[in-house]
């Protein structure tokens, strides 16, 4: 009976292809079996010798059975812990429609802004609201956390303060001994590398010298105290010292906010506006800044322009500073975003609106002060004289043992911290809740608590700084506070953009897979959901036991010794390993080992995480194939040898080829003294039939949200944990809060320690449910959606860069460049969704290119959609070259057409309707999906930057 498995294996579900459309796709691409194709695909030298050391697969039902039982391992005590994660209400309307819904969670980055105006709605909503709130007029659309999102201040005012400065660079940056545990950490991080020198101490002792670049102040502080910085804040501003502020949102509906007394940037964390704390993350970042900087902002800015019709639409603006752009001139790194945890926090805002959002701050505070009267009653002392949330309680060793212990027993946390115990309430409190608290302490010294004859603790938001100016009063936020208009409201934007509920996303190297609802279900758990990120370890057994069996299984696959799961991000990821490298050259006294090689086809984020750990980038050529140019690696190594610290190198090659010469490359590095870094982006192509490890790479990042199945929401979330070999393990991160990383580990990169930790749970059941064969069989069936794509389109179009045995491997290079006089590779793009589809990785790396990326979950019937699509534009540029259509006014160049244009009741355009918006019988037939724009003017959104919701007026007219 051991032997019997059952016949619903995942893999089945999760893999596209049926073993009955098997044979003729084999025969296309004109091999004689799977085996076949990928043993001239993957080069021998570097094959897998054996299965990996991996558990079987398990089917779905069974694996939810064994989750939920490791769930139970996770104690869910009610914390008052504070520290920037506070309880949280997800109102149900947001939990079902949108943070459960794959039209929301399967969505990609919106560079597509004619089939994302829905999200670009919502997330333009969230900078008006941070904007609102901080007091600032400019905020982007979300950073990865509130330590990063500080990290991002400091080094955008350490770049604007040198850039003009032709001395000795100012490079001294002040940080309030008030900022939280967690940021100060991610700051001396990232300060290290770029020479900035953080000191930490009392804001009210600061002496500010011409070395002071800027300061980071915490409002309220982290111990709850309300601090009156406007004094401060006129000196810094009188000395031309740029000043920060890390802030609670939800406080900010009371206090007044820093943008009105003096703050150049505002951040902070938007977690308790609906998002669950889910042990750290994912939650989404803000940072606010006054209109001087908005062209130095870091990440994504949300923007309104107009289409090809005069109709307003949105955009992501500015996008000049995308990082495949700037490259080694970035000075941070755009791929830092939260989306879809931006989206229900601007939500959370849009479903409550302005009144609603007072009135859960209001109570919070008034539940504070309630509190904190019966402590006082019971002969406790509250030292805080204006606070928003938290209570600072001064006890001595025996009295904060006596607490903490009965607060365990009545499965309570709160913290505590040098002689004081502080308790912050959040909106699940009540006030039965609050007499529960009182009661532990009375418990704690045999007392009784009391609920009458109370004193009168007074007001702890002094007038001074309460909140006077208005805010989120835009319509936006006052239409949807029902729920039958906010589940309208939620369904109206999500039916404006394309997720994968619609069709196939074929984007090469962003790996848009099956994002599997069994994967997603344990996310909203309580048990996974509802931890604080710095409880005791002994109540997250059940977390624990995931991290241990990933980060175990991680390092199996990429072949590597251990693997740190802090990286929020890919980005930050690469990030983490290139300081990693760092430290192990520091470690062995190499400190001028600055010099990162990086080919010229890479990833725009590798030149942007190399300026970032403080390296010097030199760029490697590639040759006409797309390998890298081994003579001029070579040449370069060999010049460098005495300051090399590592190469970046991307496998298969970005191109989507594996070369051969990868293990040569690798050892022409190590010759010269230097490390490699892997970029992880297309593991897809490696699991179960290679390993960076096997390839001879140091470290390597993995993108989670690509390769192991974490949806990316819109534009994030997004995980990037790094596996390192024995030489690198040392020096895996640390956190100042939970002990982890290695022995001389680097500072953390992440608020907290696991990054985003409940959404490690998606890759956890990826890996369980396809089991070591089933991995390795989705990347074979990836390799042979992309090279059954091939060989549909080679007849028509070019295809860049093959194999030696003229295969690709994962993904494809479509060569537009022959058209380019009559149709540009944007052209295509916009057609692709007239017939329903996202248009592939644009004009990279190649210009006037596309790259196509079907990944494994995609059925033959989807793929041959796709390919008749893109056939049928093959004819429709032919008919262009014939004559039969206007160079200037054909399908091409005015798509996507629109329903509005369609329905009209004048068509003036010189070809049909039908072939506008029919093109294909397939169309006729459920797969039609309707851009609800025309083609966004983005010159324009650039010359006129509006980064909040423009008049309401504005979404109601048909035209501008």
């Amino acid at each position: 009976m051991r032997n019997i498995e059952s016949s619903d294996q995942f893999v089945n579900r999760h893999n596209g292809v049926s073993n009955r459309d098997l044979p003729e796709m084999l025969k296309a691409i004109g091999v004689s079996s799977l085996d076949q194709l990928i043993n001239e695909t993957v080069p021998d030298s570097i094959r897998l010798k054996a299965e990996m050391d991996l558990p079987p697969a398990m089917t779905e039902y069974d694996f939810l059975q064994e989750l939920q039982q490791t769930a139970r391992m996770n104690r869910t005590f009610k914390s008052y812990i504070g520290l920037g994660y506070n309880g949280t209400i997800t109102p149900s309307v947001l939990l079902r429609n949108l943070f459960q819904n794959p039209g929301w969670y399967t969505q990609y980055t919106p560079y597509q802004a004619e089939i994302a105006q829905g999200r670009l709605e919502a997330l333009l909503n969230f900078q008006t609201m941070v904007s609102d709130l901080a007091g600032l007029p400019i905020a982007n659309a979300s950073l990865l956390d509130e330590g990063t999102a500080a990290a991002e201040a400091m080094s955008m005012f350490f770049a604007q303060k040198n850039k003009r400065n032709k001395g000795e660079a100012k490079n001294q940056f002040l940080v309030s001994d008030e900022v939280l545990p967690q940021t100060i950490d991610v700051l001396m991080t990232r300060a290290l590398p770029l020479g900035i020198e953080v000191v930490v101490g009392d804001w009210t002792t600061f002496e500010l010298s011409e070395a002071t670049f800027g300061v980071l102040l915490q409002y309220p502080g982290k111990s709850g105290e309300v601090h009156d910085y406007r004094a401060f804040a006129e000196k810094t501003n009188a000395q031309d010292i740029y000043l920060t502020v890390a802030t609670d949102l939800l406080s900010l509906a009371l206090l007044t906010p820093p943008g009105e007394w003096g703050a150049d940037a505002v951040v902070g964390n938007s977690q308790r506006f609906g998002v669950p704390m889910g042990y750290g993350g994912p939650h989404a970042a803000f940072f606010a800044t006054k209109e001087d900087f908005k062209r130095q902002i870091p990440g994504r800015i949300i923007g309104v322009s107009v289409d090809r019709h005069g109709n307003k639409a949105f955009r992501m603006a500015l996008q000049t500073r995308e990082q495949h752009i700037r490259r080694e001139k970035a000075t941070s790194n755009i791929c830092t975003a939260q989306a879809l945890l931006a989206v229900m926090a601007s939500m959370y805002a849009v479903y409550h609106g302005p009144k609603g959002i007072k009135a859960i701050a209001s109570r919070v505070h008034e539940l504070a002060k309630a509190l904190e009267a019966r402590l006082t009653a019971l002969g406790f002392e509250q030292v805080n004289s204006a606070y928003f949330d938290t209570l600072r309680i001064k006890a001595d060793a025996a009295a904060m043992k006596a607490v903490q212990g009965a607060a365990l027993e009545a499965e309570t946390n709160f913290y505590y911290t040098d002689g004081h115990i502080q308790i912050s309430l959040d909106e699940t409190v009540n006030l039965d809740e609050v007499d529960r608290l009182a009661q532990i302490f009375a418990q704690a010294t045999g007392r009784t608590a009391s609920t009458t004859d109370l004193p009168d603790v007074g007001a702890r938001i002094p007038d001074a700084l309460a909140r006077e100016s208005e805010y989120l009063t835009h319509p936006k936020f006052n239409l949807y506070h029902t729920e039958t208009n906010m589940m309208r409201y939620l369904k109206e934007l999500e039916n404006k953009d394309l997720s994968l509920v619609h069709s196939m996303i074929p984007l090469g190297s962003c790996t848009m897979k099956l994002n599997a609802a069994t994967e997603l279900i344990p996310v909203s758990w309580p048990e996974f959901a509802n931890l604080h990120p710095f409880v005791p370890t002994d109540q997250a057994k059940g977390y624990q036991k995931v991290f241990n069996e990933l980060e175990a299984w991680l390092s199996e696959i990429t072949g590597f010794a251990a693997c740190s799961l802090q990286p929020n991000s890919g980005a930050q990821g690469e990030y983490a390993g290139l300081l990693t490298i760092r430290a192990y050259h520091h470690a062995k006294g190499d400190t001028h080992r600055d010099v990162a090689l990086i080919p010229d086809s890479a990833h725009g984020t590798n030149p942007a995480s190399a300026v970032m750990a403080g390296m010097k980038v030199v760029v490697v050529k590639c040759d006409e194939q797309g390998n890298i140019d081994l003579a001029d690696l070579k040449a370069k190594a060999e010049k460098y040898r005495d300051t090399l610290s590592a190469l970046m190198v991307t496998y298969p090659s970005t191109h989507g080829v594996f070369e051969t010469e990868i293990r040569e490359i690798c050892q022409i590095i190590h010759d010269n003294g230097g490390k490699v870094y892997m970029d992880g982006a297309n593991m897809n192509a490696q699991v179960g039939l290679t390993s960076p490890g096997i390839i001879d790479a140091d470290v390597c990042h993995l993108n989670l949200h690509k390769t192991f199945a974490i949806p990316h929401g819109g534009g994030g979330p997004g995980m990037g944990p790094i596996c390192v070999n024995e030489s690198l393990k040392p020096f895996l991160p640390k956190h100042v809060l939970v002990e982890t990383g290695g022995e001389k580990g680097i500072g953390a990169v992440s608020a907290t320690p696991y990054g985003s930790a409940s959404i490690l749970l998606i890759s956890y059941a990826y890996i369980k449910m396809l089991g070591k064969r089933g991995l390795t069989n989705a990347s074979k069936a990836a390799i042979l959606n992309a090279n059954y794509i091939k060989a549909r389109l080679q007849s028509r179009y070019d295809v860049l860069f093959t194999g030696a045995k003229g295969h690709s491997a994962h993904e494809l290079i479509i060569d537009l460049r022959p058209f380019k006089s009559m149709v540009s590779a944007e052209d295509v793009a916009k057609r692709l969704i007239d017939y329903g589809f996202h248009a592939p990785t644009l004009s990279w790396p190649v210009p006037n290119t596309v790259m196509i990326e079907p990944t494994e979950s995609e059925s033959k019937d989807e793929l041959d959609r796709f390919c008749d699509a893109m056939l049928a534009i093959r004819e429709e540029i032919d008919e262009i070259a014939r004559g039969d259509a206007a160079p200037d006014n054909n399908v091409l160049v005015n798509a996507p057409h629109t329903l509005q244009l369609a329905t009209a009741d004048n068509w003036e355009l010189p070809y049909s309707r039908s072939k506008a918006v029919y093109p294909l019988p397939y169309l006729h037939h459920g797969h039609k999906f309707w851009a609800s724009v025309g083609r966004v003017d983005n010159a324009f959104g650039d010359r006129n930057l509006v980064c909040t919701c423009p008049p309401m007026e504005a979404y109601e007219e048909d035209a501008v």
